[in-house]
């Protein structure tokens, strides 16, 4: 029998605090999104981009939500000017 790893709304949320975000638990994953690009900082920004990219890397399946709220909230956020 094959076990897919999957990422979803909970396991997003629980890399995030791993980061040191403060997200609360019961929040989508868009919600999550908002709340760690609010106040980014330098530090921050390149500790999330390690996350999106392991993330989207990875071979672990993201849930449509997730990665939805990826693509829309964290990734224009981590765009370099």
């Amino acid at each position: 029998m094959m076990h897919a790893d999957l990422i979803d709304q909970d396991d997003f949320r629980d890399r995030l605090v791993s980061l040191g975000f403060e997200i609360p638990s019961g929040v989508t994953a868009e919600q999550a999104c908002e709340r760690a690009v609010c106040g980014l900082s330098q530090e921050r920004a390149q500790a999330l981009r390690r996350l999106v990219e392991e993330l989207l890397g990875g071979s672990a399946t993201l849930l449509p939500a997730v990665r939805e709220a990826i693509s829309r909230k964290l990734l224009p956020a981590l765009v370099r000017p």
